[in-house]
């Protein structure tokens, strides 16, 4: 039976079991689609639905507001299917949502899918999970670092992110998983890039495998049948901190800025807020040598967290400019909902976006200076205070961002 199964499934972390399934001491075989220490379970079974919507409403019980609906993607079989996305996972995830709409209306669920762009948002509404992580955003920040050019990241922005009412993403920067290049290969091709290609590209700069580049992230479950291969790494480390890279500090920045004010719910890694670099000894213990997502996973640096309120650090220039950032967006109604419309920079570094027709958001991609022109701001006012660095800016004439510079400019 397993054979049968695998014969259609992907495989997702081939390093640590090949296939789908583990194989007990007895004989028998366990679904295990992730590690063999995580069994799944199977949802044809009643029984088992129902446990499980009590474990749901215990933690209710105890105050949980959120569950995270982990894998979501991949929680029904069917034999002959590569067991992703089937229509009965979505309406598991509606059964239980109808459940704890009678139970505990004020609980939501979070989706966690990490799959195609188009199936991502087909888990996202007031009837499945009311949030959902936003991977394709995550992937696309490290992409357009990478490349300089925010094409991917402008195109996802104007047709992937606006999602339905009363539900909202939940943007990041870095999470306790790996990344993986999650952008759609149709979408790549409108801009002459091979999807398959790209991902290599972007999996040996990550790990500094490509000359010039910035990172220091480590691989992640390669696969040598298919090529498919994924990021470790803290967002520190892959910014280029480790090596004291003088832009390191203005990425990271640069990419907590996007989550913070494209709308939905921002994340932050607990860590990246004061530059935690890898946990370099991952390796070299042997309960976590076999995952290199313990890279990013290191124990609480007492010594950075101490140094977030020294200007003179790399850990305070962070936790402080996050610090604004936030405080800007608690206390600014232009950063209210979820909702954006892009700007076209008409510069293929610079990122922009309009906020509730109030507020402009710029972002330089490049480790030098770039410029709008006069012409591409001809709509905007004469003048605009830019939130980040209180000055007010001429709009009326060529606009020069710095390197790695965020704007936020009231223009409403």
């Amino acid at each position: 039976m397993p054979d049968q199964y695998d014969r259609t499934l992907r495989e997702i972390f081939p390093d640590q079991h090949p296939g789908g399934f583990s194989q007990l001491e007895d004989g028998r075989w366990v679904w295990t689609t992730f590690n063999s220490f995580q069994w799944d379970l199977n949802y044809s079974n009643p029984w088992v639905f129902r446990a499980m919507a009590g474990e749901m409403m215990f933690l209710a019980n105890l105050g949980v507001d959120i569950l995270r609906m982990d894998a979501v993607a991949f929680i029904w079989k069917q034999m002959g299917t590569d067991c992703e996305n089937l229509p009965q996972a979505h309406a598991l995830i509606r059964a239980f949502n109808a459940v704890m709409r009678i139970a505990a209306p004020a609980v939501f669920f979070k989706s966690e899918a990490i799959v195609h762009p188009d199936q991502v948002v087909q888990y996202i509404g007031q009837d499945e999970c009311q949030i959902g992580y936003n991977p394709l955003q995550m992937a696309l920040l490290w992409n357009t670092l990478a490349t300089r050019e925010v094409n991917l990241l402008h195109q996802a922005l104007s047709y992937r992110h606006n999602l339905p009412d009363h539900t909202a993403w939940v943007n990041y920067v870095r999470s306790h998983d790996d990344i993986g290049w999650t952008f759609a290969d149709e979408d790549a091709s409108q801009f002459g890039i091979h999807g398959y290609d790209h991902r290599q590209f972007l999996n040996r700069f990550f790990v500094n495998h490509f000359d010039g580049s910035f990172a220091r992230g480590v691989p992640f479950q390669y696969n040598p049948n298919t090529g498919d291969c994924r990021v470790s790494g803290t967002a520190a480390a892959l910014a280029g901190l480790a090596q004291h890279d003088p832009h390191a500090v203005d990425r990271i920045k640069l990419l907590y800025s996007i989550a913070l004010s494209t709308g939905g719910l921002p994340l932050i890694y607990l860590g990246d807020e004061v530059g935690t670099l890898n946990d370099d000894d991952w390796s070299s213990d042997s309960n976590k040598s076999d995952d290199s997502r313990w890279a990013h996973r290191p124990r609480y640096n007492a010594e950075l967290y101490e140094q977030r309120h020294d200007a003179s650090t790399a850990a305070g220039q962070i936790y402080q400019g996050l610090r604004h950032m936030i405080d800007i967006r608690q206390n600014n109604p232009r950063l209210n909902g979820g909702r954006l419309v892009t700007f076209n920079t008409n510069n293929k570094h610079i990122i922009g976006y309009i906020r509730n027709n109030a507020l402009l958001a710029f972002g330089n991609f490049s480790e030098h200076a770039q410029t709008i022109s006069a012409h591409t701001l001809q709509a905007m006012p004469a003048r605009a205070k830019d939130l980040i660095s209180g000055e007010t800016v001429a709009l009326n004439q060529d606009l020069v961002l710095r390197p790695y510079q965020v704007m936020w400019l009231e223009i409403a």
